[in-house]
């Protein structure tokens, strides 16, 4: 009979080790961070996400009293980093920012190796991107109306400079031409600066991506629309898309995810040192110099967020004939 209590809490302790997050003791926990913390970017350095990512790192060393290193992980559409970020060890020391396109979207029309619903901590939310619709300085159109009207006008040759196919900046604006019944070339570019020359160049004719704040300064670029939720208080009098009539989800949101399985302890403390983290002047003036907006999620919000869009976009997507 003692033998086969003993070999049946052995089976037991194996499966608890077994299970993400169940190997951890209190103990482990309590001296949670005990060592610097690897977060990581899926953009390159000097991009506005890897900019807001480095100023929320910056406040949070303050309270967790260790470094947290950025690593910048590039490419897919955010999908690399993303995916570095749910296959890494959920113990708290690989950490980073989901791409929001790669959560969305590519994961829906491609294969990669993560699941937006399953295989992610959603820690806390600190902001939204702006991303907008510009055009060039001198261009005849100040409006997306006037942008609609010469697509309708002159069929097939309107383009829109984006990031990528199934990136944001083309399942957006395809949603809108769709609605308006007219036809958008969208063309791919590698980056926000590739694509900026082209739009300067007069290679297309708009182009959907962050906004660029000294282009838009010098008036070198004018910005039409926010691809946002909500209006921003650096462009009071831009309008979001829900404005102009399109109920069309665009969560370009800035948040900390960890992989599943990190235990309940250490992404508390990874929520509340990032939610802190918000409060610190360094941050609030870093952020209003690179225009993007200050937004808190806790970590219920953010997962209950995440799971709305994510339906959303699977909705959108098998309208476009873009489901995997």
């Amino acid at each position: 009979m003692r033998t086969r209590l003993l070999s049946l809490f052995s089976g037991c302790l194996l499966f608890a080790l077994l299970i993400p997050g169940l190997g951890y003791s209190q103990e482990d926990v309590a001296k949670y961070p005990s060592k610097p913390i690897n977060f990581i970017i899926a953009l390159p350095p000097g991009a506005g996400l890897d900019l807001a990512c480095r100023l929320i790192c910056k406040g949070a060393e303050k309270y967790l009293g260790q470094p947290i290193v950025p690593v910048n992980k590039p490419g897919g559409t955010f999908a690399i980093g993303t995916a570095a970020i749910a296959q890494a060890k959920p113990d708290g020391y690989t950490i980073g920012s989901a791409g929001y396109p790669a959560m969305f979207v590519v994961s829906q029309i491609e294969k990669v190796p993560f699941h937006t619903l399953k295989d992610f901590k959603w820690i806390m939310q600190f902001g939204y991107m702006n991303f907008g619709v510009t055009v060039k300085g001198d261009s005849p159109f100040k409006s997306l109306k006037d942008l609609i009207d010469y697509a309708r006008q002159n069929p097939g040759k309107l383009i829109n400079g984006c990031g990528g196919i199934g990136g944001f900046g083309h399942i957006l604006m395809e949603q809108v031409a769709r609605k308006e019944g007219v036809k958008v070339v969208h063309m791919p570019f590698k980056g926000g600066p590739d694509t900026e020359k082209a739009l300067l160049g007069g290679h297309v004719q708009f182009m959907t991506g962050d906004v660029n704040r000294a282009l838009l300064e010098a008036g070198e670029i004018r910005l039409l629309a926010l691809l946002a939720e909500n209006r921003s208080a650096d462009y009071p009098e831009t309008p979001i898309l829900k404005d102009l009539g399109y109920d069309i989800p665009a969560p370009t949101i800035l948040m900390v995810s960890a992989p599943k399985g990190i235990p309940d302890g250490i992404a508390k403390k990874l929520e509340d040192a990032f939610t802190n983290a918000m409060k610190e002047p360094e941050f609030i003036r870093g952020m209003k110099n690179i225009h993007f907006t200050i937004v808190h999620r806790n970590s219920k919000d953010l997962d209950d967020y995440v799971s709305y869009n994510y339906e959303a976009f699977a909705k959108l997507l098998k309208e476009m004939g873009l489901s995997k």
